[in-house]
């Protein structure tokens, strides 16, 4: 059976290494983490790799670990996360950093159409902090490139289109992710070759995939951690690791790196091939964390056979 209002004589079919929150500055086995991925993704041979975002600042300390990125030989994407510009760094440099002229771009492979979207972008002149926001601008271009589109949509991003609950109430994902949402949908209602099938999305370090009015929102896990705040803090490997790397005791370390290989046809399916890991010391509800995240929080990537 082919996708909703997609009829063709032939079906295409592209194969994504992907991958999400690799946090390179954040754990010391960043390199293995890193190198475990490209290698990985060598022996398959998908048609392109992206990252989700949240992959490391322009540091020079971490140009090594850039490196062994870019020493994939086929074609490699980034999505720019909110965590790009840590350590002063600004959205510029992060994009200078990987050849980038935008954070929001478009590219075609194999008859489908993929976008890419910043949600890095200031909701008001004063507005400070880390951003969860698509400015008008962005917004516009959105639309524009839909509307030439000529082939089924894929979409890429590092905040969530849709919005996941989180510890501090504060939901993970676009401020405006309705906003965007309902751009998606407008196109759908009007189009039907070239309509919004999926759309992919890192930063809440969850495992989820949901349906929202006939398309669907994957968030893809980190590759290395939950992030779990101060309150669960734990030194899970070694006194001279924490003091060289001070942000892993307020993680859930996952032991091997979490990376997926995603297939999308144009018959109307999404595979996901499934990968676990398992929690680096004592797990997140050994330390309390909230059973209603339970759903959400794993080591793993979860297999999955999505229909569209």
């Amino acid at each position: 059976m082919c996708a909703k209002g997609i009829s063709q004589d032939t079906y295409n079919t592209i194969k994504i290494g992907m991958c999400s929150d690799v946090h390179l500055p954040t754990m010391h086995d960043s390199e293995y983490r890193i190198s475990t991925f490209i290698d990985s993704m060598a022996n398959a041979k998908p048609d392109f790799i992206i990252e989700l975002g949240d992959f490391g600042t322009p540091a020079e300390k971490y140009a090594s670990l850039f490196d062994i990125w870019n020493s994939f030989p086929g074609e490699k994407y980034h999505v720019i996360g909110n965590h790009e510009m840590d350590g002063g760094f600004s959205r510029n440099e992060a994009l200078a950093y990987r050849d980038m002229k935008s954070g929001h771009y478009t590219f075609n492979k194999n008859n489908f159409t993929f976008i890419v979207l910043d949600g890095n972008d200031p909701k008001s002149e004063d507005d400070r902090g880390y951003k969860q926001f698509i400015g008008a601008s962005q917004l516009q271009w959105l639309k524009d490139t839909l509307s030439k589109a000529i082939f089924p949509v894929v979409i890429f991003s590092h905040q969530g289109l849709v919005r996941l609950p989180n510890t501090e109430k504060e939901p993970y994902g676009l401020e405006n992710d309705s906003e965007v949402r309902g751009i998606l949908e407008e196109h759908n209602a009007n189009n039907s070759k070239n309509r919004v099938i999926a759309c992919f999305n890192g930063h809440a370090h969850y495992d989820d995939a949901q349906e929202i009015n006939d398309i669907w929102y994957i968030t893809i896990n980190s590759m290395a951690y939950k992030w779990m705040d101060e309150a669960y803090t734990q030194i899970r490997y070694s006194n001279e690791i924490d003091k060289e790397f001070k942000w892993i005791k307020f993680t859930a370390p996952y032991k091997e790196p979490l990376f997926t290989i995603v297939e999308i046809s144009s018959e109307g399916y999404i595979k996901i091939n499934g990968k676990k890991s398992e929690w680096v010391g004592p797990s997140p509800w050994e330390l309390g964390y909230p059973e209603s995240l339970r759903k959400y929080v794993k080591p793993e990537i979860s297999k999955r056979d999505l229909r569209f």
